[in-house]
């Protein structure tokens, strides 16, 4: 690679190389009437009723280009669906990025398409962002810090404290497919078909509120999984889940890829899924909702919702064989720099 493909110190020192960029690979790719102005702060248009959502991320993901993906993509779409999850519309997104001195153009523009490809399947909109280089060494290519704007329509309330004893634990798809994916990119493991599911989820989301099931809440499971975010409700809400082994979507090769690597589908992140707690009166409403909609076609009600009980493990799998296996915290970092 020529020293003129690759990032230089100057590229985030203010001056003409800065210029160049943002003109030659930003502003063609992320065009619109707000960030045009090149102004200090996007001035945007009145927010539509309802109250504000904000949201912020960083994304630090290895490899960042993936088997259906790349951190310009995730970070969007992992943007998006913080707000989407939240009961909010997603409107409008600040995008950051920090590039370490030699990182190739050609990823820089791969990242760059991979974000605003994102942001039209969203139809959202990045109205402002800012570009740092630090010396070699110090970074890792290319991270992303995103910031995101949306509003939840009025009426609408979700949250841990509203699930209840009785409802049903439903996902939108099959689980850990993102996790195995950037584990077997990281060690070269060869896919035949697993991509990460990776995927901007707001109209999903607004597909199920639409079927007017009365959902809880719902989350988005990425770091940790499904696992871990069960954890959080339990304890939020204080009560037991109880997950269905042969209830969890889990794709074939995600199930390969962790047997091989020594992992558990079940605290493996995913970029393109959601896990809603509903009344279970309604929880066949909403999954024949989500499988109408392409990213929902693989969902399930995957578990149930009990009382607390005295000293018994908060969340737990009831396994194929008939017996109950506790799903704890982890208590470290089983998969870095997966997001």
């Amino acid at each position: 690679m020529n020293a003129e493909d690759r990032i230089l110190l100057a590229h985030g020192a203010g001056g003409r190389l800065t210029g160049e960029l943002v003109r030659s690979t930003f502003l063609p790719a992320l065009d619109n009437e707000h960030l045009r102005t090149m102004s200090d702060a996007a001035v945007l248009p009145a927010l539509p009723p309802g109250r504000p959502a904000l949201t912020t991320d960083g994304f630090v993901v290895d490899p960042p280009v993936f088997p259906g993906g790349d951190l310009g993509y995730l970070s969007v779409c992992g943007t998006v669906n913080d707000l989407a999850v939240a009961g909010a519309r997603p409107l409008w997104l600040t995008w950051a990025l920090i590039l370490e001195e030699g990182c190739g153009h050609a990823l820089l523009q791969q990242v760059t398409a991979g974000a605003a490809r994102a942001a039209a399947e969203a139809k959202v909109q990045l109205v402002a962002g800012d570009t740092k280089v630090v010396p070699r060494g110090k970074g890792d290519r290319v991270f992303a810090v995103t910031t995101g704007l949306g509003v939840v329509p009025s009426g609408r309330e979700l949250g841990d404290l509203r699930v209840q004893p009785g409802d049903a634990v439903v996902a939108s798809g099959t689980l850990g497919d993102h996790g195995a994916t950037i584990m077997a990119s990281r060690h070269g493991v060869q896919l035949r078909h697993l991509r990460s599911d990776c995927a901007p989820l707001g109209e999903l989301v607004a597909t199920a509120f639409a079927c007017g099931a009365d959902i809880r809440v719902a989350h988005d499971p990425t770091r940790g999984g499904l696992a871990t975010v069960c954890n959080e409700v339990a304890a939020r809400a204080g009560v037991r889940i109880v997950l269905e082994e042969d209830a969890v979507p889990v794709h074939e090769e995600t199930t390969g890829v962790t047997e091989l690597l020594g992992l558990d589908p079940l605290y493996l992140a995913c970029e393109g899924r959601v896990l809603f707690w509903v009344a279970a009166a309604h929880a066949d409403r909403l999954v024949a909702a989500l499988r109408s909609h392409p990213l929902g076609r693989a969902a399930a009600i995957i578990g149930t919702v009990e009382a607390r009980r005295g000293d018994k493990a908060p969340v737990v799998l009831h396994t194929a064989l008939g017996g109950d296996r506790p799903l704890d915290l982890l208590s470290g970092a089983e998969l870095p720099r997966i997001c």
